[in-house]
Formats: C-alpha cells, structure tokens, sequence
C-alpha cells in the first residue's frame, strides 16, 4: 500500500491535540494514521522544536529521494545525435549495442521527451502511437462478414 505523507495542515492537528492533552491512540484515530507516526512527530515536539522545523526537515529529506536523472557524456550525445540524424529511433540506437550507452532505450526517450535532446530530430518527428492503438483506416464497416451470409442462407427454406 502506498503511504501518504503528512501534510501541514495535519501536522497542525497533531500539534493542537497534543497540546491539549489527548492519547497519541486517539490522534491517530481522528487522522486516520498510524500511532507511531503520530509518536515521531511529538518527540519532535517534545524536543522543543516546531511543527514548522518538522515539515522543513521533512521536507529536505524527501527532496534526496529517488533516482537521479541520467545524463549523456559528451561521447555519447554526439553519437546520438550522429544516429538521429541518420534516421535512427532510440530503440535501434541501443539495440545496435555499437557503443555502450549509459541508460536504456526508454530513459533516452525520456531525454527526447524532456528536452534535453530535440524530438523533432527523431524520424516520427516525437509522435508516437499509444499501446493498443488499432489502425481504423480501410475498414468497411457496412459490408457483411461471410460467416453471415452462410447462416442467412442457411436459415431460408429450401423450395
């Protein structure tokens, strides 16, 4: 299950039951949170620090989650670029394998999608179509199917 994270409007609700004497069970209960959540922000309190010093902290903290973004060597962007304007998709590119690029094709559409390189140098010019995209073109939707014709046939009387 994915947690959410405390917000300051929370904090302040954590903040004013404590001050008003209320069990960290009952908190926990009104917030619909954890009670060692609750516990962790009113140690914070206890030590005399503030709600704002909390979410401040917090808040730096998250700021040094998750990967950090990939980026080409000069190397290797210039052989990107080689291949792109040769008519090249990022997938062919790593697919190849004749350099060793540091990310993979889908984080090099990333940098095409992001900006960091031009997706209008890529041969669909940035357009790509969605997973399960069906091509609806040259259908011709009033025509019966054959098995159709056969049941109908099927079904008259023979005279």
């Amino acid at each position: 299950m994915a947690y959410n994270h405390l917000t300051i409007k929370e904090l302040i609700w954590i903040e004013q039951y404590y001050k008003s004497g209320e069990k960290v069970a009952n908190i926990a209960k009104y917030l619909s949170r954890a009670r060692q959540t609750i516990y962790n922000v009113i140690n914070w309190l206890k030590k005399g620090s503030t709600i704002q010093e909390y979410y401040d902290s917090y808040k730096k903290n998250k700021s040094k989650c998750g990967a950090k973004i990939k980026q080409l060597s000069d190397e290797e962007y210039d052989y990107v670029l080689d291949k792109v304007n040769k008519g090249w998709t990022p997938d062919v590119i790593i697919g190849r394998g004749e350099i060793k690029l540091s990310m993979s094709s889908r984080t090099l559409y990333r940098r095409f999608k992001d900006g960091s390189l031009d997706k209008k140098l890529l041969p669909m010019k940035g357009k790509r179509k969605k997973n399960g995209s069906v091509e609806k073109r040259g259908k011709q939707a009033f025509k019966r199917a054959l098995c159709q014709i056969v049941l109908v046939n099927n079904n008259q009387p023979n005279s």
